[in-house]
């Protein structure tokens, strides 16, 4: 039992120490440290156009690791962080940012979740359950007079009297 606990204590450790390790190859790594450290933050800020939920920094797909070292030349090349973004974009599309710039273009891509929203409130708005007293439609007059009889008839039959 105390080995048991000892191992799960070792797992729970190794757990919080381990971070997630970006995909970024050794290989790729700039030897100036400031030109680096702008191509990892540009590298966070483009979509891996594969994964699509990650950025290029995170994302272990071929097309990332070239953007990459796409990024990485242009910056070694002198380009200044928002050239090397406006290139991307301009090969890519809009789509390679993990956060799209508010354009004509790109209106839906931003009002899609308001939409969205709007629209599901406005479904279940409608779909609302109609209470007892609202699904209930009038008698009619002969539904009526068969109730008022049944009323006038008196109590229920008593047990061992077959119904009417």
């Amino acid at each position: 039992m105390r080995i048991l606990r000892s191992l799960i204590s070792l797992a729970v450790l190794l757990g919080m120490l381990v971070s997630p390790a970006d995909a970024v190859q050794p290989d790729e790594i700039l030897k100036d440290p400031a030109l680096e450290a702008r191509a990892r933050k540009l590298s966070q800020e483009l979509r891996c156009v594969v994964c699509q939920n990650q950025s290029i920094d995170d994302s272990n797909a071929p097309l990332a690791h070239d953007l990459r070292v796409l990024v990485r030349e242009r910056l070694s090349a002198g380009d200044t962080d928002a050239q090397v973004l406006a290139y991307v974009t301009a090969r890519y599309g809009d789509f390679v940012l993990l956060r799209p710039p508010f354009k004509s273009q790109t209106l839906l891509l931003w009002l899609a979740p308001v939409l969205l929203l709007v629209g599901a409130i406005v479904f279940l708005a409608r779909r609302r359950k109609p209470t007892a007293a609202e699904a209930a439609e009038p008698l009619s007059p002969d539904e009526q007079r068969r109730l008022a009889d049944i009323v006038r008839a008196g109590d229920p039959p008593q047990q061992g009297n077959p119904p009417i």
